[in-house]
């Protein structure tokens, strides 16, 4: 089986952040003005639209925005791919205290996360096939949410059945048959193929919550939270370390 090409990885970042993406290197030229696409605002980009601030603005803000430039060298890590696509061994494993089933039938495009952070690679884990949990490693998480469907959240809060209302913030599931309910398809304009697309995160055990559906987590972002402590609270929270690619 073929690497997914880089054009269609182009394609399917576009679609998480519902902007239109533009690969620069080198000089950045005009992007002084206009805004970049990185690891650190990723995860805001993709869930609320670009840069940090207030749910609801931001999502209505993303009508708006056109145009976002990314460093592909930069923002992703080759080291880090691995194609689970004709993956049969569903065993399961361990990240964080938390079950992990690798992603089968997926190719995941490595983020370059190494040595982002002040506080280390820990979250990470080690490199490397294993079944068992590190110490100080976050368990993974799945992220397929649309911007439509983050624009419901925000507006009604996400309701996983009857009387159960989990609140404002960022979901994520460590199921990955859920989060691909929840996925964006696209149409390649590159070879005419459809795709699915999710991010792979890990999520920080002590700023989640377990919702009253167990399959669900959140990361509360109360109402009134100025864009710089939301801007925190993501990043210490939640961090993309991969994208998952799945023709349809």
């Amino acid at each position: 089986m073929c690497k997914i090409d880089r054009d269609i990885l182009l394609e399917a970042l576009s679609v998480l952040t519902g902007a239109t993406l533009k690969q620069y290197s080198g000089s950045k030229g005009s992007l002084k003005s206009d805004p970049e696409l990185d690891v650190y605002n990723f995860i805001s980009a993709a869930l609320l639209g670009y840069g940090y601030g207030d749910l609801v603005t931001a999502l209505q803000q993303m009508s708006l925005r056109r145009e976002m430039f990314v460093n592909m060298d930069e923002f992703f890590d080759p080291k880090f791919d691995c194609d689970f696509r004709r993956l049969q061994d569903r065993s399961v494993c361990w990240r964080g205290g938390e079950q992990y089933k690798r992603p089968c039938g997926w190719y995941r495009f490595g983020l370059k996360v190494n040595n982002k952070y002040p506080d280390g690679n820990a979250w990470l884990g080690t490199d490397g096939w294993r079944s068992h949990s590190v110490a100080g490693e976050w368990p993974v998480s799945y992220h397929g949410t649309t911007v439509e469907g983050a624009t419901g959240i925000v507006k009604t809060h996400y309701k996983a059945g009857p009387r159960q209302q989990y609140g404002r913030g960022i979901y994520s599931t460590y199921d990955l048959e859920q989060a691909s309910g929840y996925s964006r398809e696209f149409r390649s304009k590159k070879n005419g193929r459809k795709y699915r697309v999710i991010m792979q995160n890990r999520i920080n055990p002590e700023m989640r919550q377990v919702c009253g559906r167990k399959d669900y987590w959140l990361i509360p972002i109360p109402d009134g939270t100025s864009p710089g402590e939301e801007r925190e609270i993501v990043e210490k929270s939640i961090r993309p370390y991969g994208i998952l690619i799945k023709e349809v």
